[in-house]
């Protein structure tokens, strides 16, 4: 059994779990009646990515709804970001897109969304994941059940028309830059696409975009898995190339010689970007690099940090009024003025329009930026283990502040590392931060080192 609850994870974002013994259609149907039951009888909005498992699960989740007197609305294969501004600019009751994000292929999950088209909160959580132990659902009768309609093109449009009122988009065209893509085979490959070929006029060369094929390469957009799109960069001689994940709210970034930027600087130039327009407050999770702190310090402007997580980003971008937020280690920009969620496509207009008005190059914007060593890892832990593992690693660093918000936190003058339990997976997350690659390292391998021990 507790086995069981390791690969069925029930948190922050929604009901996550490997498609078959664990997260099943008997499962999502009675997790969307719950929903529901939760939001009331309405208008509920349902995508999914492209993962083989998501016709099969949307078709469960469609019965939980029906079943609960709700109207489904089927938005087809769109990224998540897309789906979240659809049910806000509709006015739907809420939304569940079906997608393990950066998960592999053999997860699949139901992230659930308000009425706004955002996380539910940790109340509405709390009280949704009450009503479904509780499993007390309404039960729609004959003459109240509802029916499914579909809209495939207005979300799209929408979406990139939003996107395109906070950049000069005419100042990108003008440039015609020469752009690489790899989509991952994932939900925003048709749209990232025509966003920037079509939209933004850019010379694109894009790999994997097919949404009828399977993932080509680890779902999660990191250097180690990004290899043929940085050939690709290399090969057509990009001036920059982009990479998401299969829900196409995570954006990775690749510079014009091949390299594979670190998702903390490319927050970073999007911070420092949004803050030279409008200066404001910045939310950032605690995983995130000390460089937004220096780049906000610099403009005048506060931080605010928070557990790993959308939902717990937004939730205090909303409490503090926050210009953009994010999360670094994810690859996530949160800009409200477009919608609070992680959003690709904002990040790839953003830089391409930084790069058009200021002639530089996507390493020079980098280079600029204040330089920090950072290392993320993971390491599996026994059940029932983590409170020892995190009041061992305390107790081998007095001499740190501590953060336990999220997971452990703690914090040297020069550097800091931080241990959590995954929000996904059953695993230990490690990070660790310096000035220097040595201290950095350092701290990395005294953490997991205590860890593994």
């Amino acid at each position: 059994m507790a086995r069981r609850e390791h690969l069925l994870k029930i948190g922050v974002s929604g009901v996550r779990g490997v498609v078959g013994e664990f997260l099943t259609p008997a499962l999502a149907c009675e997790f969307a009646q719950a929903f529901g039951t939760y939001v009331g009888r309405g208008r509920v909005v349902v995508g999914r990515d492209t993962r083989t498992s998501g016709p099969m699960l949307q078709h469960a989740v469609a019965c939980g709804l029906l079943s609960a007197g709700c109207e489904v609305v089927d938005v087809g294969v769109l990224p998540t970001p897309t789906i979240q501004m659809y049910v806000g600019q509709t006015r739907a009751h809420g939304g569940i897109a079906l997608t393990a994000s950066h998960n592999p292929p053999e997860y699949n999950a139901l992230k659930l969304f308000n009425g706004e088209g955002l996380f539910f909160n940790q109340y509405e959580r709390n009280e949704l994941i009450d009503l479904y132990h509780q499993s007390d659902f309404k039960q729609a009768s004959n003459a109240e059940m509802r029916g499914i309609s579909s809209d495939y093109v207005s979300p799209m449009n929408m979406h990139i028309e939003r996107v395109l009122r906070h950049v000069d988009a005419d100042r990108i065209r003008n440039r015609r830059f020469r752009v690489a893509l790899d989509g991952v085979n994932g939900a925003g490959s048709v749209m990232s696409c025509r966003f920037l070929r079509d939209e933004l006029k850019t010379d694109l060369h894009a790999i994997s975009v097919d949404p009828t094929k399977i993932f080509p390469r680890i779902a999660e957009p990191r250097p180690d898995t990004l290899g043929d799109l940085a050939e690709l960069v290399r090969k057509t001689k990009a001036e920059i190339g982009f990479a998401q994940d299969p829900d196409g709210d995570r954006l990775a970034v690749c510079d014009e010689k091949g390299e594979v930027l670190d998702n903390d600087d490319v927050l970073a130039l999007a911070v420092d970007r949004a803050l030279t327009l409008t200066p404001g407050n910045v939310v950032v999770n605690l995983t995130t690099s000390s460089v937004i702190d220096d780049i906000a310090t610099a403009h005048g402007c506060r931080v605010y940090r928070t557990p790993v997580g959308e939902a717990n980003v937004v939730e205090t971008m909303q409490s503090v009024n926050a210009v953009i937020g994010g999360e670094g280690s994810n690859g996530g920009i949160i800009f409200p003025a477009v919608h609070l969620c992680r959003d690709s496509y904002l990040g790839m207009a953003m830089l391409l329009d930084l790069m058009a008005e200021t002639g530089a190059t996507i390493s020079e914007l980098t280079a600029r930026l204040p330089r920090y060593y950072r290392k993320l890892g993971k390491v599996t832990f026994g059940h029932g283990m983590l409170g020892a593992l995190m009041q061992r690693l305390e107790e081998s660093f007095p001499n740190a502040a501590t953060d336990r918000s999220d997971g452990l936190k703690l914090i040297w003058n020069d550097g800091w590392i931080h241990v959590r339990s995954s929000n996904t997976e059953p695993l230990l997350r490690i990070a660790s931060e310096a000035k220097s690659e040595q201290r950095m390292t350092e701290l990395y391998e005294s953490a997991t080192n205590l860890l593994q021990g």
